[in-house]
């Protein structure tokens, strides 16, 4: 199994859509970053990911997971893009902020710090135990 953080703009996608969505799940649609269609292209079904509320929250929200692999984008008829479905699995008992992360010397190679635009990135299985603790999961 693979980790990973999904990066969504609350006023475009939030956790409470997310969640309201079920076992059907959603697409991870409109990415347009090569990097992270390659990410999601690397996705298998069961792999999961953090759900990180950007702009003002900047925090972990919630738990998703995986349900299909890399297919055509749905938002285009551009080939190019590609994109996974997910749903979600569990809200996190207290959010983890991004303030909170970067206090952490274990965590400090994360992507989320080193490459925060990026809106699909990979996370380790020691920075996923450890967000998870801190998110009380």
């Amino acid at each position: 199994m693979q980790y990973w953080l999904f990066k969504s703009e609350p006023n475009t996608w939030s956790w409470e859509d997310q969640v309201a969505k079920g076992s059907v799940g959603e697409e991870w649609d409109g990415v347009r970053n090569y990097q992270a269609r390659n990410f999601m292209r690397q996705m298998q079904i069961g792999d999961q990911g953090f759900f990180y509320h950007s702009l003002k929250q900047k925090s972990v929200v919630g738990i998703v997971e995986v349900i299909a692999t890399a297919h055509p984008d749905s938002t285009t008829d551009d080939p190019r893009w590609e994109c996974v479905d997910i749903k979600a699995v569990k809200s996190v008992s207290q959010p983890v902020s991004l303030s909170q992360i970067k206090e952490r010397i274990d965590l400090a190679d994360m992507v989320l710090i080193k490459n925060s635009r990026l809106s699909v990135q990979p996370v380790t299985y020691q920075q996923w135990a450890i967000i998870c603790e801190m998110a009380g999961v």
